[in-house]
């Protein structure tokens, strides 16, 4: 018989055959919580996620059911299977971006892993007399790799730049990592670029953004200037300017007793439109990436000359994103593989802040996977007629010729806007203005009406900014205005110093749909409450006519008036082609349309250089061919170079309508061509005969 006397009374209960159970208190643990024992528990735990099947546990993950947190240690053993450190094959590459997008949650934890990276120390950066050397004090050099200055006598630490060694995955040393130069430490970076030989500068910050200086200007004003920084003369020798990017070569030199003992010329390739927190387009940086190697790619796989100096405002984020672009691409050009994960560890143990954020270490994947897939789309101007047979040619496989390919990747890969990015076009006392509320204009890169016309006027009008070849926001793209639209055309024109208005269509005369916006006769007409257009010369040609207009504007404002501001005159030329009739996919006559070009060419040389406002029927259809055309003849002229696959994906940047089907794409190559064949000789001649 049992003597536990709990035992007893539970049989009591039995037998008599109702059972009275005690309330449990809360605070009392059950019985079995108390003999389980819990590390042992935390471990079956730790098991039981490890047998997860990966595609559940990355499913978990990106639900957020599971904290990343819990795998972004690469030593628990529990580490999702689809991340690896090792280089990659670029044929599996495609797979691992697919999987991303299905999974960005893989993104955050390859980013959370590299960032914990064990910190080296920072002796001499954290020193009290080098503080003011560093832009930012969470973005100073290890000691173990960090540049080390010529020492100058009797200066304490001049040994001393905020500036590190960073290996490519190829070749040690490859690059020199930077902050922008500022006041104080000017003369310590071109110490730093005369000792180190560089091969080369690339700069991927303006010196002046959000209301922040993030970088002096650390060469001459002009080329007639020159400044001298620690017994190093810098002069610009030459600048060349593109959309997103400017080429300059400095001449270095350092004299003694009025004579030149040595000197040097360098490259800087100075990337102009990549604001600080934000990534800038891919191809734009593919296309500025393309442009260094090409100039330098020989210098730097030799011993001719020293690292590449590459710094944004902190030697930080922006640096790199470009590093882990730059050395992958240059892994893939040798070695057939990429290494996204593993260099970005590398870049961590490097130098702090390297890829700032989760969004810039997916504009990498981003950047690569488009390089992969899109290839290298340009082409030498002589090959152009024996490129243009081959596009025609049917692919047996695809049954698609290369001009339906390269459509097609351009559709896929064309960005796409939501209601909210275009939020200014569908607010309620702007829809009207819209000729069709499906083709409304992100209001990032749209123009801001300032000219004040009275309160029933906002600053919207569906137009769009597209950047050319040699500049960012060359053309203004808009649709033929309403009647109630009239006045703020004028002022688009007026506010943005519009050099050109170029007009793409003919519509029926009086047309009610499409309202005449200039000046028919030689009376001046008035169109809104401010804008008055007086008519001051014309030529008509067979297939274009143009006229000269004197646009005035009245100061309404009453604090305009007070303060005095006056609104003088500005004249513009208009274009409109005759040959392109209402319907039509493209131009009858494509010589016309070459000539257009080159008439609105002429005449912006003897402007300002203004941005040229297009105008088709829908602000759609015609427009991208003249852009996209246009720009590539720009590329012609300057570089002999074909390469309309890209300058059809810049259009579409801001405008995902523009270049609409496959006529519109292979007719910007038709134009192209008759330019090459009919003009090209011609102006390069004229351009050499102006510099002379």
């Amino acid at each position: 018989m049992s003597s536990d006397p709990d035992a007893a009374k539970l049989k009591s209960h039995s037998s008599s055959g109702t059972v009275k159970k005690k309330p449990r208190s809360r605070s009392t643990p059950r019985t079995n919580d108390v003999d389980k024992p819990r590390k042992k528990r935390h471990a079956s735990a730790t098991h039981s996620f490890a047998s997860i099947p990966n595609a559940i546990k990355l499913s978990m993950l990106n639900s957020g059911l599971l904290p990343t947190s819990r795998f972004n240690d690469e030593n628990n053993g529990t580490v999702v299977d689809s991340i690896s450190d090792r280089p990659i094959d670029i044929s599996l590459f495609m797979k691992l971006c697919e999987q991303r997008k299905k999974f960005p949650v893989l993104y955050k934890l390859e980013f959370e892993i590299a960032e914990k990276t064990e910190p080296h120390s920072c002796r001499h950066g954290t020193k009290k007399s080098n503080l003011e050397k560093n832009q930012n004090q969470k973005c100073i050099p290890y000691d173990y790799n960090r540049v080390v200055l010529d020492t100058i006598e009797g200066e304490h630490d001049s040994d001393y730049v905020n500036a590190s060694y960073v290996d490519s995955l190829l070749k040690p040393n490859a690059y020199i990592v930077t902050q922008g130069p500022t006041e104080e430490t000017v003369t310590d970076f071109w110490r730093m670029v005369w000792q180190e030989k560089a091969s080369c500068i690339v700069m991927l910050t303006k010196t002046f953004d959000f209301i922040k200086v993030m970088c002096v200007q650390y060469w001459p004003a002009s080329n007639e200037l020159e400044e001298t920084y620690g017994g190093i003369h810098i002069k610009v020798i030459q600048e060349e300017e593109l959309a997103n990017f400017r080429i300059r070569t400095f001449r270095l030199y350092k004299m003694d007793k009025e004579t030149v003992t040595e000197e040097r010329f360098i490259l800087q390739f100075h990337f102009t439109e990549w604001h600080c927190h934000s990534c800038p387009f891919g191809n734009a940086l593919l296309e500025f990436r393309r442009r260094v190697r090409a100039v330098v790619g020989h210098r730097i796989k030799s011993k001719e000359a020293g690292p590449m100096v590459v710094h944004c405002n902190d030697g930080g984020g922006r640096s790199g994103v470009y590093l882990s672009v730059d050395a992958n691409m240059e892994l893939g050009e040798e070695e057939d593989k990429f290494d996204v994960f593993g260099y970005l560890k590398k870049l961590r143990q490097s130098r702090m802040a390297m890829v700032e954020n989760v969004d810039q270490y997916k504009f990498v994947y981003d950047t690569l996977e488009e390089y992969v897939t899109c290839g290298n789309s340009w082409f030498g101007v002589s090959e152009l007629s024996q490129r243009l047979k081959q596009k025609s040619q049917k692919n047996a496989t695809t049954k698609l010729n290369e001009y339906q390919r390269e459509y097609m990747l351009i559709c896929k890969q064309t960005p796409r806007f939501t209601i909210g990015d275009c939020a200014g076009g569908h607010r309620g006392d702007n829809r009207k203005k819209n000729r069709d509320v499906l083709i409304v204009p992100p209001d990032n890169f749209r123009p801001y009406l300032t000219s004040f016309q009275g309160n029933n006027f906002t600053d919207y009008i569906n137009a769009v900014f597209v950047d050319g070849y040699t500049k960012p926001r060359e053309y203004i793209v808009t649709e033929w205005p309403l009647k109630s639209t009239l006045g703020e055309f004028w002022s688009l024109v007026y506010d943005y110093e519009c050099s050109a208005v170029v007009v793409l269509c003919v519509p029926p005369h009086n047309s009610q749909q499409f309202p005449s916006f200039w000046p028919e006769g030689r009376a001046p007409k008035k169109y809104g409450p401010v804008f008055t257009i007086d008519h001051i010369s014309h030529n008509h040609y067979s297939k274009i006519k143009t006229w000269v207009f004197r646009i005035n504007k009245k100061v309404i404002s009453l604090t305009e008036l007070m303060a005095g501001v006056k609104a003088p005159p500005k004249n513009v030329q208009l274009f409109q082609l005759m040959c392109w009739p209402m319907g039509h996919k493209v131009p009858t006559s494509t010589n016309s349309l070459v000539e257009l070009m080159n008439m609105v060419e002429k005449w912006r040389q003897r402007t300002e250089y203004g941005p040229v406002c297009i105008v088709s029927p829908d602000g759609r259809s015609r427009c991208g061919i003249y852009c996209s055309a246009n720009a590539c003849i720009e590329q012609v002229i300057q570089h002999g170079e074909v390469d309309i696959f890209q300058a059809v994906r810049t259009v579409r940047r801001h405008r995902p309508q523009l270049i609409e089907n496959i006529t519109e794409y292979k007719y910007c190559y038709d134009v192209v061509l008759h330019y090459v064949l009919h003009y090209l000789q011609k102006d390069l001649e004229e351009i050499k005969g102006t510099k002379k």
